[in-house]
């Protein structure tokens, strides 16, 4: 059983005097309880956005949202302001792309921890303090009875993450989002909350969404990737199908975007031609069709349907990649052969 379904999800952004921007155009998605789903694209393609919705932290104005987004049976979308902030921090966590300026640089870090457990467990500041100190050595903070004085800026960019992590989990939360939690922080750092984020999934059961543009990260950490582009889901696939048989161009072009050891040295990368804000409105046609390199007359003409074929992938797409063995070419060869 899911214990979040996403349904036909769509955000749009309206100013007076312009026209409106779709930032998400009608995502559909589950997570399961101990199950880690990605949502990969560049950026603006509706990743974020997507969270933010979830979370119900839009701006009240300015933003038009449809569609259905079911937390184990209740419906988020429109639930009343008291009963949304009683379920953010206890039942639905969320770690923000930036740390320092998602933490609150006038009070103690740990302080900020042990507001959530008083503000939702009801735990008397002394014992919050007590357990915001063992959640700092959980998350891998060192000296944790120091850092609890310590404010934002006193602090690394990795121990800043870790604090918010720790703040997020401090009400063992059902469904944890992380947006970007690895972002500007070094590869060893990186490497460390991976390795968090995944012991704690496998050891609470937690369900994790993770938001990010890193394939990487999506190699060792996700059971099931949702490849977005433009606001809507254009491939989804199991971690190890995505990867061994990329069938969307566009999923095709990030992972051949990828700098790789098993080329030879100097060998040049595959970009994606163009930006993401080269396309096509969705309802004209498909609005990959600018950058792909697959493009038929069709693709400019008519929008693709969604189809699932007999292992339970998702594509759309007028003229997808033909795989039949695992990618294991170089970027160039890959270019010829699809190009």
């Amino acid at each position: 059983m899911a214990l979040l379904e996403v349904r036909d999800l769509s955000v749009v952004f309206a100013r007076r005097g312009e026209p409106p921007v779709t930032a998400v155009d009608g995502i559909s998605f589950d997570v399961e309880p101990g199950r880690t789903v990605g949502l990969v694209g560049e950026s603006g393609c509706g990743k974020s956005v997507t969270s933010l919705t979830i979370m119900g932290l839009l701006p009240p104005r300015g933003a038009e949202v449809s569609g259905s987004v079911r937390f184990d049976g209740t419906e988020l979308l429109g639930l009343p302001q008291r009963e949304l902030d009683q379920r953010r921090g206890r039942d639905l966590g969320m770690v923000f792309q930036d740390p320092l300026t998602s933490l609150n640089p006038v009070v103690p870090i740990g302080l900020q921890v042990a507001e959530v457990i008083e503000r939702h467990r009801g735990t008397r500041r002394r014992a919050a303090m007590s357990e915001a100190r063992g959640l700092l050595r959980r998350v891998g903070i060192p000296d944790p009875d120091r850092r609890l004085k310590e404010y934002p800026h006193q602090l690394s960019g990795g121990m800043r993450q870790r604090a918010l992590i720790a703040m997020a989990l401090a009400c063992r939360p059902r469904l944890l989002i992380a947006d970007e939690p690895t972002t500007a922080l070094d590869v060893t750092i990186q490497a460390q909350i991976l390795r968090l984020l995944a012991a704690l999934v496998a050891e609470t059961g937690t369900a994790l969404i993770m938001i990010t543009h890193d394939l990487g990260v999506v190699a060792g950490l996700c059971d099931e990737v949702n490849v977005l582009y433009a606001g809507r889901v254009v491939e989804r696939a199991g971690r190890h199908e995505l990867f061994a048989r990329p069938r969307h161009p566009y999923t095709a072009g990030l992972l051949s975007s990828i700098p790789r050891l098993d080329v030879p040295r100097g060998q040049r990368l595959t970009p994606i031609r163009g930006s993401v804000a080269d396309n096509i409105p969705w309802d004209a046609g498909c609005a990959f069709c600018p950058r792909c390199p697959n493009a038929l007359d069709v693709c400019d003409q008519r929008p693709p349907e969604p189809g699932v074929d007999g292992a339970g992938r998702l594509l759309r797409c007028h003229n997808p990649v033909r795989q039949t063995s695992p990618v294991q070419t170089s970027p160039d060869e890959r270019r010829r052969r699809h190009g």
